[in-house]
């Protein structure tokens, strides 16, 4: 696909969407209000698997057949979030097979996506200026998905409201909640990976979690397919980085009231399931990089973690993520959103596309 077309000037906000009830309600409400952005992420699945059939050898009925596997172990644990996804299929009008693929998509693929620049950092409240609690992220994902975009404001039932960014037909994972529970996502590469449940299913629990262990408990649940490094922050200012794989998992605390992580596991216990790590070189580059400018600053401001964000050191395989240009479908992409949660104003700052050349644009979470 040509990514001539792909637009990574945006002159308007990203789009913000509201949505209160049981899961099964606000997935429907979030279908209907995004139909169109579900629909082109699905298409782009679709193309995605197309292209890289000499890689993969995987069709779309394929992956169905691979999806319908994990399922199961997503219903047991979590059928609330299953729900919340069939909610999703009915209002945006599609099959609710093609959005398990889409959320199991990274399991069917076997990580062969290796899209393997996010970058998250964080600064707890020893670290602001103000005094408050700030997290960063840089998503980086395929650029035809950038212009799928958006941000949910939900009131769930019996659960804590959250404020997240998501694309497509993803389900919501990376932002934060009533709780004071921030939480961002950095795909790890583990050897492990068996059938169970997806990433995505457990990154989306935690949003719902009232207390840091709550969420930890989320992360490592048993029976999961793999695991993502998970930045959690809360609004006492405590800051982890929760490293898991399929059948492994390692807490790791902020040092010096700071944190950072991108996507290569940095407890040696879980480097002895780390798959390829000999092809992990840029994320080791941009974790010191982020690192490194996370101590330069002694008080840190929202201001200050922008400026991280929109980082060019080893250009274009950056904290602002420009690899668009791979000749490898497998290996395209760049920077699709980046963000900065004020994790004690209850805000998110939200640059769509590219943060050097993107504004950021601030959503607030209601009282």
């Amino acid at each position: 696909m040509s990514t001539e077309n792909h637009i990574s000037k945006h002159d308007s906000p990203p789009l913000i969407i509201y949505v209160k009830g049981s899961h099964r309600e606000m997935g429907r409400q979030i279908g209907e209000q995004t139909s169109e952005k579900v629909k082109h992420s699905l298409e782009n699945a679709h193309h995605l698997l197309e292209s890289t059939y000499e890689s993969l050898q995987l069709t779309w009925d394929g992956a169905e057949i691979q999806a319908r596997k994990y399922l199961p172990f997503a219903q047991e644990r979590y059928p609330e979030i299953v729900e919340e996804l069939q909610g999703i299929a009915e209002g945006a009008g599609v099959l609710f097979d093609d959005l398990v693929v889409l959320n199991a998509m990274e399991a069917v693929t076997t990580d062969a996506l290796h899209l393997t620049k996010c970058t998250s950092i964080a600064v707890n409240e020893q670290r602001t200026a103000n005094g408050h609690v700030l997290v960063g992220h840089n998503e980086d994902w395929v650029p035809e998905d950038e212009s799928d975009v958006f941000l949910i404001h939900a009131e769930p039932d019996n659960e804590p409201k959250f404020l997240a960014m998501t694309y497509g037909g993803l389900l919501p994972n990376i932002g934060f909640n009533s709780a004071g529970i921030a939480q961002c996502c950095d795909s790890v590469y583990p050897s492990d990976c068996r059938i169970g449940i997806p990433r995505v299913v457990l990154s989306r629990a935690i949003l719902s979690a009232r207390t840091p262990a709550e969420a930890i408990r989320h992360m490592v649940a048993p029976l999961r397919a793999a695991g993502y490094n998970h930045l959690l922050a809360h609004e006492s200012g405590e800051l982890y980085n929760i490293e898991v794989s399929a059948r492994k998992f390692a807490v790791l605390y902020a040092e010096r009231n700071a944190i950072a992580h991108t996507n290569h596991y940095l407890d040696r216990n879980m480097q002895a399931v780390e798959d390829e790590p000999d092809e992990l070189i840029c994320t080791r580059v941009r974790y010191h990089r982020a690192s490194r400018l996370l101590e330069q600053t002694k008080l840190h401001t929202t201001q200050t973690l922008q400026a991280i964000l929109r980082d060019h050191v080893n250009y274009p395989d950056s904290i602002c993520n420009h690899a668009i240009n791979d000749e490898d479908p497998l290996d395209r992409e760049k920077t699709i959103t980046s963000l900065v949660m004020d994790l004690t104003a209850r805000q998110m700052h939200v640059a769509w596309g590219n943060p050097c050349t993107n504004k950021y644009h601030t959503y607030q979470m209601d009282a």
